[in-house]
């Protein structure tokens, strides 16, 4: 069974910066890319960015290219999402949850941790 705890949220101003994190545990983790998932109020849950364990490749969704960088700690089964240059219309709750894979960033797991809130005022 694997367990996704998201944590870095938190209010900021636009033009800031956040740094999420992610803490992912279960025998199969490592087997499929990870993501990081964001749904705004009133939204659909969208796909933000991902990345492979084994070689670190990433997606990223075009809005966000160039401000947000996904990482990924393979000791510590850890991957991160930092957001710079932040806009209003990135505030959401962001998620993170496996992939399918990166050619098809659809989430795997049914279940979905509690989320972390990130707020940008303008």
């Amino acid at each position: 069974q694997v367990q996704l705890v998201e944590s870095g949220g938190g209010l900021v101003q636009a033009g800031g910066s956040l740094r999420l994190s992610c803490r992912a545990s279960g025998r199969t983790v490592k087997n499929y890319p990870m993501g990081w998932f964001r749904q705004a109020p009133g939204k659909e849950r969208e796909f933000v960015a991902g990345i492979r364990w084994r070689d670190g490749t990433t997606d990223y969704l075009d809005s966000v290219k160039g401000r947000f960088r996904i990482s990924r700690d393979n000791v510590a089964n850890t991957v991160y999402l930092q957001m710079n240059s932040l806009e209003p219309e990135d505030t959401a709750v962001y998620y993170c949850n496996g992939l399918v894979s990166l050619g098809d960033p659809k989430p795997l797991y049914d279940s979905w941790g509690q989320g972390t809130q990130v707020t940008v005022s303008s």
